[in-house]
């Protein structure tokens, strides 16, 4: 996809390994500013060094995407150095397992602070920018396949992935007069560097995704950039799962 990103500015969370880092990466390759969040400070300043060649601008914001102050603060200094924000994806995440039963509140409350709180206010504050530039904006949420089909001992997980998924589709009628569309990637199993040394978790998905392999982060950018690509303009509320069939056939990996 060579879809030119040249003059537009963007914002990353947890963008410092995987996906998000894969999605900086190929945003700056065709032309985009991108500041590079992540709460590993380290992470976020190495990340964006590592990417200071791929074309683009990469600015590093080191914080926590679940607090909505901080995210507030951060699209307020975005504007204040370019001038406009052109595009948000949310996506940071956390994944706690744990069985329905015994599982802690604690761990409830983390999965749900940082994977809707920390959507939902990087939308608010991003959309309040995007409704007073003529040209709006686009506003992309990561969700995950458990949002739409059952995983054992992912019910904290799944929830909050499936209310990503319902934001998207709520924001359509609040964000849509103002130009600004909203939509969601949805991967399914996908080798990152939490993954990378387990053999176990590709053998495994390999088998059991009709395509043959596990998703890897380019499969995920590539979705996530023609979303909030000019290629998408007349797409809002949507959901695009990258899983290679198996939500399809959706044999659990176990």
């Amino acid at each position: 996809m060579e879809t030119n990103f040249a003059g537009k500015t963007a914002i990353v969370t947890g963008a410092g390994q995987g996906i998000g880092y894969e999605i900086c990466k190929q945003l700056l390759a065709r032309g985009a500013t991108v500041y590079l969040n992540d709460i590993d400070e380290l992470l976020a300043l190495h990340a964006a060094d590592s990417l200071k060649d791929y074309g683009g601008q990469c600015i590093p914001v080191p914080g926590d995407s679940s607090d909505h102050m901080f995210i507030e603060r951060t699209v307020d200094e975005i504007v204040r150095q370019t001038g406009h924000l052109d595009i948000a994806i949310a996506n940071a995440g956390i994944t706690l397992f744990g069985e329905f039963l015994t599982y802690p509140a604690e761990s409830l409350f983390k999965v749900l602070q940082l994977n809707l709180a920390g959507t939902f206010f990087l939308a608010q504050h991003a959309a309040r920018q995007m409704k007073e530039q003529p040209q709006g904006g686009k506003i992309l949420f990561l969700s995950s396949v458990t949002g739409n089909q059952a995983h054992k001992n992912l019910v904290a997980y799944g929830m909050s992935k499936g209310g990503i998924q319902m934001l998207a589709k709520s924001l359509v009628a609040e964000l849509s007069p103002f130009k600004i569309t909203v939509n969601t990637v949805a991967p399914g199993a996908t080798a990152t560097e939490r993954t990378k040394d387990d053999n176990a978790y590709e053998n495994t998905w390999s088998k059991i995704t009709p395509l043959g392999r596990a998703a890897n982060p380019q499969d995920i950018a590539h979705a996530a950039l023609f979303l909030v690509s000019d290629a998408a303009s007349h797409i809002t509320g949507q959901t695009l799962i990258v899983d290679g069939g198996w939500t399809s056939v959706s044999p659990p990996p176990y």
